[in-house]
């Protein structure tokens, strides 16, 4: 199943068409495999890259995911389980800027954010499709939690091709 159109703000449109298919649980194992790949492909001293000024470093970037992952994970957790309390919305640049990134390893990073993938995918197996049906409100705009998933899924696909992209990896 995928989400439908009022499932999810418009601006996550770019994410979600990133992901094939109708099993979003298959697309977050499959690019486990290959992220996990990738990202274990970078050299260590390109943790603290950045391709411009201003830019977030690649340590960044992958931190960026984690806390996007977890944020949306824990949306449609609190969705699945029928809480109606509508979920606040964070903002990714201050957040960034109180990362410390350059206080950890990139292969610190790297496992942090393929553990917690390792997590999603285990709470994603817990939805049925009742679960994944269920909307709610996040960052004052509607949310089902396929919709949900699915961003998690295409956001880390964009920020894999933003990494090989810009960054040159």
């Amino acid at each position: 199943m995928r989400p439908q159109p009022g499932d999810y703000n418009a601006y996550y449109e770019t994410y979600i068409s990133l992901v094939k298919g109708d099993d979003v649980l298959a697309a977050l194992e499959s690019n486990y495999k290959t992220t996990q790949h990738f990202l274990k492909s970078i050299a260590e001293e390109k943790g603290d890259y950045r391709y411009a000024s201003g830019k977030w470093s690649v340590k960044q970037v992958i931190m960026h995911m984690s806390d996007t992952e977890r944020v949306f994970a824990y949306r449609a957790l609190s969705i699945a389980r029928a809480d109606t309390t509508p979920l606040p919305g964070y903002d990714e640049n201050l957040w960034a800027e109180n990362y410390a990134a350059e206080k950890r390893t990139l292969s610190d990073v790297v496992e942090e954010f393929l553990s917690l993938r390792q997590s999603t995918i285990h709470l994603v197996k817990s939805f049925d499709e009742k679960m994944f049906e269920r909307k709610g409100t996040a960052n004052n705009n509607p949310a089902s939690v396929i919709a949900l998933v699915y961003i998690i899924a295409g956001h880390e696909l964009h920020h894999l091709n933003v990494l090989k992209e810009r960054y040159g990896l």
